[in-house]
Order: C-alpha cells, then sequence, then structure tokens
C-alpha cells in the first residue's frame, strides 16, 4: 500500500470513526439521560448543557491516555504481522461496519449498544482478515466473545436487582409513609450519601493512568469516595434539607433558589399564612401531559375516513385522558378500532402540531421551518422550474433543521397522537400499574438524580470514550508511523477532545431518537425511580469494571429501568414488548455488525488492484 494509499484509507476511516463516536452519543449517551429527561428533573435542553460539560470534563481531565488499538483483545496484537496497510483498513472496516449499524439503528429508535457494535464488527473484521481461528472466540481473561455474550445477559440481570434494592430502600422509608413528605425531606442527605459514594467510586476506581488513579491503594479509594460521599451528606444537612423545608412543608412559594444559601436561617423562616391553602410550588412530575384537544381534533379528522369501526367524539372523550387512569376506567373504555392508514394520520398530525409549534418560534430554527413550510415541493417533476426553486431554498433550512432540531423536541410529546393507538393503550396500561407519588416527594428525588446523571455522564467521558476512540487511535498510528500500531498506543489529546465533542454533538442533534423510546415507553418514570435506576447501573459497572468483564452502560440502565419496573408488584407495569424488542438489537447487533464489517474488509482485500 502506498503513502498516498494510507492517506485515503485513514481518511475514510477517520470519518467513520467519528461517525460512531457520533452515534455513540445518540445511543449510548442518550440513554444514559434518558431517564433523568423523562422523570422530568431535567429539561432536554438541560441535559444537553450539563452532559456536554461533563463529558468533555472527564474525557479531557481524567480520561485514560491509552487505548486498546484492537478492542477487548478479539484480534491479537501480531496477527497482522509486519502489514500497518492491513491493520490500517481493518480499523477503517471495523468503524464503518459499526457506525452504519448503530446509525441505521438510532434512526429508527433501536436501542443498541455502540461498544458491543465496535466489538463485532472487529470479530468480522478479524475473521476477512487473519482467519476465524485467530479471533479470541473464548473467554479469553474477560475479552473474548464469550465474555462478551455473558455480560450480554449478566448486566441487565444484576443491574436490575441493585436497581431494585435501591428502589425498594426509597419505596419502604418514604413512599409507604401516610405522611411522606416529611420522612422524603429528612432522609434526602441519606441518599446523597450513597449516590455520591457509588458514583466517586466508579470515577476514582476507574481512573486515568495519567494521574496515577488506577493505581492508589486500597485506603486512598476507600478515603476518596467515603469524604466525598459524607461531604454531600453533610452539605445536603446543611442547605439542602431546610431549603425544601420551606419549600415542600411550609409552601413558601416565595422561595427563590439563591436562598439555599442561608442554609439552616430558613428553619427560622416565617411560614405563610395561608400554607394550608396553598400548593408547594414543584414541577408536575407526571410523564404524560396532555394539551387540550390534542387528541379530540385528530380523531375528528381521521373520522371522515373509512374505519373498521365508527369513531365519534363521545368515544373519543372516553378515552383515557391520563396515565393516570384506574383499571375499572379503562375496562368501562370501548375499543376502537382504526386502519392502518388512520393510525398513520395520527402520527403525521401530530408531527404537524408539533412543527406547527416551531414555526411560531424566534431564531433560526424557527424560520428553517418556516422556509421549509412555505417552500414545499409542488406538482410536477424535480427538474420544473418552481421545484428546482423550491429546492435551492430548501437547502439552508434543511442543514439548519438538521442541526437544531434535536434540541427542541420534547420527548414527551412522543406520547402525542397515539393515545388511540395499540402503542398508546399499551402505555396506558403499563403506567396504570405504577402507584403515583406526590410531585413533593418527587421533587426531592430529582436533585439526587441530576447528580447521578451527571457523574455518569462524566465517568463515561472519563472512561468510556476510549471505546470510541481506541481504533481511531491505533488508525492513527499505524498511517502516521507506518508500521503496525502495538497492542496499546498513546492517545493524543486532541484526538479525546475531538471523539468526547463529536459524542455530545451526536446526544444533542439525535439523542431525542432513542431518549424517547427508553424514556417514557419502557416503565413508568419519577425522579425517585430514575435515580435508583441511574445508581443500580453505577453500581453493576463498578461490579463488572473490577474483573474486566466487558459490560455496556446501556444494557446496564436498560436493566435497572425494568428491575425498578417490577417494584411496583406487578409484571404489568413493565411493557415486556419493548424489552423483547431492545434485547432483540442487542442480540441481533453481534451477527449484523460483525456481518457489516467483514464484507466490507473482505470487499476491501479482494478489490482488483494493479
Amino acid at each position: 500500500m502506498t503513502l498516498d494509499a494510507y492517506t485515503y484509507v485513514f481518511a475514510i476511516g477517520t470519518i467513520f470513526a467519528l461517525l460512531e463516536a457520533y452515534n455513540n452519543g445518540a445511543n449510548d449517551v442518550a440513554n444514559a439521560w434518558a431517564t433523568s429527561v423523562s422523570s422530568r428533573s431535567v429539561t432536554y435542553r438541560q441535559a444537553m448543557v450539563l452532559c456536554t460539560i461533563f463529558e468533555l470534563t472527564g474525557a479531557l481531565a481524567v480520561g485514560a491516555r491509552t487505548a486498546s488499538t484492537i478492542k477487548n483483545g478479539i484480534i491479537p496484537s501480531d496477527a497482522f504481522g509486519d502489514n500497518a496497510g492491513v491493520q490500517l483498513l481493518a480499523f477503517a472496516c471495523s468503524s464503518a461496519g459499526a457506525g452504519i449499524w448503530v446509525m441505521w439503528c438510532t434512526r429508527h429508535s433501536a436501542h443498541v449498544s455502540s461498544t458491543y457494535s465496535l466489538v463485532s464488527s472487529i470479530a468480522g473484521v478479524g475473521v476477512a482478515a487473519v482467519g476465524a481461528s485467530k479471533v479470541q472466540w473464548g473467554w479469553a481473561g474477560g475479552q473474548g466473545l464469550g465474555a462478551i455474550f455473558a455480560g450480554l445477559a449478566m448486566a441487565p440481570f444484576i443491574s436490575g436487582c441493585f436497581a431494585a434494592i435501591t428502589f425498594m430502600l426509597i419505596k419502604v422509608t418514604v413512599h409507604m409513609r401516610k405522611n411522606p413528605v416529611p420522612w422524603a425531606v429528612y432522609t434526602s442527605p441519606f441518599f446523597f450519601l450513597i449516590a455520591g459514594t457509588v458514583c466517586t467510586l466508579s470515577i476514582v476506581y476507574k481512573g486515568s493512568p495519567s494521574l496515577g488513579l488506577d493505581k492508589k491503594p486500597a485506603w486512598y479509594i476507600v478515603s476518596v469516595t467515603l469524604g466525598v460521599g459524607f461531604g454531600l451528606f453533610v452539605l445536603s444537612a446543611l442547605f439542602f434539607v431546610p431549603f425544601v423545608h420551606a419549600r415542600v412543608v411550609k409552601k413558601d412559594q416565595d422561595l427563590k433558589i439563591w436562598d439555599i444559601i442561608q442554609g439552616p436561617l430558613l428553619f427560622k423562616r416565617p411560614t405563610p399564612t395561608d400554607a394550608e391553602h396553598l400548593h408547594a410550588k414543584v414541577p408536575d412530575y407526571a410523564v404524560v401531559q396532555h394539551s387540550s384537544g390534542s387528541e379530540t381534533d385528530v380523531s375528528e379528522k381521521t373520522k371522515q375516513a373509512p374505519a373498521t369501526k365508527e369513531v365519534t367524539s363521545d368515544e373519543v372523550a372516553a378515552l383515557p385522558a391520563s396515565s393516570a387512569a384506574s383499571d375499572s376506567e379503562k375496562n368501562a373504555v370501548p375499543s376502537i378500532e382504526y386502519t392502518y392508514e388512520q393510525y398513520q394520520q395520527l402520527l403525521r398530525d401530530a408531527e404537524d402540531r408539533h412543527h406547527a409549534n416551531l414555526r411560531t418560534k424566534r431564531g433560526p430554527l424557527g424560520w428553517a421551518m418556516r422556509t421549509l413550510h412555505n417552500n414545499r415541493l409542488s406538482a410536477g417533476s424535480i427538474h420544473e422550474t418552481h421545484n428546482l426553486i423550491a429546492t435551492v431554498k430548501r437547502i439552508p433550512a434543511q442543514i439548519i433543521v438538521a442541526i437544531f432540531y434535536g434540541m427542541h423536541y420534547d420527548i414527551h410529546t412522543a406520547q402525542v397522537g397515539i393515545n388511540n393507538s395499540p402503542e398508546g393503550r399499551r402505555m396506558a396500561r403499563v403506567y396504570s400499574h405504577a402507584p403515583k407519588y406526590p410531585n413533593e416527594v418527587e421533587h426531592l428525588y430529582s436533585y439526587v438524580q441530576v447528580i447521578t446523571a451527571c457523574t455518569a455522564s462524566f465517568a463515561h467521558g472519563a472512561n468510556d470514550v476510549g471505546n470510541a476512540v481506541g481504533v481511531w487511535a491505533g488508525m492513527y498510528a499505524a498511517w502516521s508511523k507506518g508500521t503496525p500500531s502495538a497492542s496499546k498506543e498513546d492517545v493524543p489529546m486532541w484526538q479525546l477532545g475531538v471523539t468526547a465533542a463529536m459524542i455530545c454533538i451526536g446526544f444533542i442533534t439525535y439523542g431525542y431518537n432513542i431518549m424517547r423510546v427508553m424514556g417514557n415507553k419502557l416503565t413508568y418514570h419519577s425522579p425517585s425511580r430514575g435515580s435508583s435506576m441511574e445508581l443500580g447501573a453505577a453500581i453493576t459497572i463498578l461490579i463488572f469494571s473490577q474483573y474486566k468483564l466487558p459490560v455496556s452502560t446501556s444494557m446496564c440502565i436498560t436493566g435497572a429501568t425494568v428491575g425498578v419496573g417490577l417494584c411496583n408488584g406487578t409484571f404489568k407495569a413493565v411493557n415486556w414488548k419493548r424489552v423483547g424488542l431492545l434485547f432483540f438489537s442487542w442480540v441481533m447487533t453481534v451477527p449484523i455488525a460483525g456481518l457489516i464489517g467483514g464484507c466490507l474488509m473482505g470487499l476491501a482485500l479482494n478489490t482488483p488492484h494493479w
């Protein structure tokens, strides 16, 4: 392979490596933040800001400076011999196979693990490049394909157990009390202690070799983790408890967030004279919040088309308006059957309403949506003059929409327009089996959940960024040196920064495709449930990392979500059809990503050349 060919392959491989990093953010990181956004602990925009800060900080400040160039040792380092060109091509095809598969899955809201996709693609490339006998199919010290399949089964189950234990602790301590609000207020520091200790341990134990954190003794790790945990405990007792006590117990609606600095002095703050007639000033954490007339308007449109059953406005009005409808109400609701065309019209009308709202906004996105709406293609072929002019006007608007659309997407609107569909009825049934706790209680755990979500992003940037940058670093080493890269290569700081930035961009612009599925279509979410899910996933990742077993953050949070859903006391509180689809996508990732990478490598190696 000539120098020009090396450069060409490296350029193509870089594009796919960045695409793989982009998909990592759109899939894995979006999945990690889905519980916080779905629980309404943070808005999507707040999640974007926090994710960007903590992902970049973790990657640049604490991120590991070395990464395995052949992920998880599936292909031995000496398998390529002295042929740097074949190794460079293998890395490029691996990134391409993983990037193509995860991009397709994200586009169709199918949740997969980008780490497993990359590993599977490398395995397929290994078969095509060096033969099946050179690929590590067994356990291989926890790094072979056998260990990967073991992690696929164990991680979700263990994560679900830890999450269930955490939520049951909250449920027994707080939710099952006759007056849960005071219990939630005064026990909140203990959950700050648990969250701070677990999350800090996950960072310190998997810390950066460049800072020497990987060589610290046990006493150092214990001291730092407990120090941070008890530090949060003390700070929350001094500042957080008085603040929420004034807000939710005294129902002081004049309290501002900056009043938290007064600490214990807030206990002496006078109680409002009309407190008994007031509601605590806290957000509404209901998963489904319907806009007025949204369903009725759509049904009035669709009933004009032929249906298997006549749909009247009275029947539509009789449908459950919220996720909290009782079982008796649901049994009284008549079954309304739509044709496939009517159902698609429901979704299109809901999307049209969403786009109509966007067109009223100021700024780039509002301009772009208005431009697209006012310059729609009309009758005739694309080469007609009026269509050519409209296409030219639409191009800049489409670019703006691609950049900003995800920033303005509310994942809760995924419910709008499908209440009368099989999916909508299934979600309503799932939500009906989950107790709805007071907003005042859930408000306390929204703060804990922000801590767990931010720490998850920090840990992802500090540790898991190596999954996205490892193959790219191997390509860069082979291209710049002209010799095969070693089993471990130094990762330049700029590569870490670029990879982390692409992960954040993927989450911001495309993450809503995964968040709307994982967030509100699996089980009922609330801040107390969401914080338990994230803690359960963090504990599982920590245990697996100790034994160097491959584990996916996405699979852990999915297992934790199911575990917390089962704590509602019935299997009906989980959308098992969606769980089955998720598990199916995990299993199919291994052969499909491996096949894509292997086919690309086989075609590249056997292309006629002179």
